[in-house]
């Protein structure tokens, strides 16, 4: 894994609450679909909370039943 990608999966997992994480996480959330990781429905939810640091958007996308394959690609049961 190049250290763009890796930098990113940091970025994507950064805990909710944090100051300025929501950003982050849509900001890697783009990167990722961008390169074919993350459908557009998935993205959205990573935008909506983008505003929002302590919203966790994998807890909002389990909510909704929506992202399973970028949640199993999260939560490393699946090889990206």
């Amino acid at each position: 894994m190049d250290y763009e990608t890796k930098r990113h999966w940091e970025m994507i997992r950064f805990p909710a609450g944090t100051e300025w994480s929501g950003r982050a996480r849509y900001a890697a959330a783009m990167f990722f679909y961008q390169h074919g990781l993350m459908d557009a429905e998935t993205l959205e939810v990573y935008r909506i909370c983008s505003r929002l640091d302590a919203e966790d958007p994998a807890a909002v996308l389990r909510r909704y039943k929506i992202g399973v394959d970028w949640l199993a690609l999260l939560e490393g049961s699946v090889d990206p």
